[in-house]
């Protein structure tokens, strides 16, 4: 993705307040070299920010009529309001190595055989991954094939595949799930044993004294 930045002089709580009014985001470019000082359109970055290949993918950015590889790094919102306040690019070349969370998409999950045979139903256990590559292997986003899921199964880290050069980190977590096969509620319920109520014993007492008030 492409997106125009322009270089900004002014710095300060002010000067971003100003530079907020005007309708731009200030923000900062840093890595490989000085950091910059820069300020974008808000409507552009704001709509930009709701596309996923803008937080996990390698940018364009054109700035003073020279294309850099950035990467998105970290961006403010208002506690309320839908605006942006902030954004951090970091500057990459294609020898550097990043550490970036990327997202899994889920597919043919219709059409595996707990859920098209069994009726299971699928859990997504986690919806994006933290790899580590370098910048030029960066991947968009990981396909996770469901395809081929079975009744009580689960996919895990290990069953990622993976492009040359990238590594998902756990985080001292062995091998984390990502996908797992449930059993829907109802039919968890229909193959419970039901419950085995005893009978309350006798009172003896009572039966014998309510057999004499009979006779009488």
């Amino acid at each position: 993705m492409k997106f125009v930045a322009f270089e900004r002089t002014l710095q300060g709580t002010g000067a971003s307040r100003r530079l907020r009014l005007t309708n731009k985001v200030p923000g900062i470019v840093y890595g490989a070299g000085a950091p910059a000082m820069i300020e974008l359109d808000h409507n552009a970055l704001y709509f930009a920010l709701k596309k996923e290949a803008f937080h996990s993918s390698l940018l364009e950015m054109e700035l003073a009529g020279k294309i850099q590889k950035v990467l998105l790094r970290d961006f403010q919102m208002h506690a309320w309001k839908q605006i942006v306040l902030h954004v951090d690019f970091q500057r990459v070349d294609e020898t550097t190595r990043i550490t970036k969370k990327v997202p899994l998409h889920f597919v043919n999950e219709e059409n595996s055989p707990a859920v098209k045979t069994d009726k299971c139903l699928v859990a997504h256990v986690v919806t994006e991954v933290e790899i580590q590559c370098l910048a030029a292997q960066l991947p968009e986003f990981l396909t996770v094939d469901l395809g081929n899921l079975v009744k009580g199964q689960s996919l895990h880290v290990s069953d990622l595949v993976l492009g040359e050069g990238v590594k998902v980190v756990t985080h001292g977590k062995k091998n984390p799930v990502i996908a797992a096969v449930t059993v829907p509620k109802e039919e968890v319920e229909e193959a419970a044993p039901a419950p085995v109520i005893a009978a309350a014993p006798a009172d003896n007492k009572k039966a014998k004294k309510t057999e004499k008030q009979n006779k009488k």
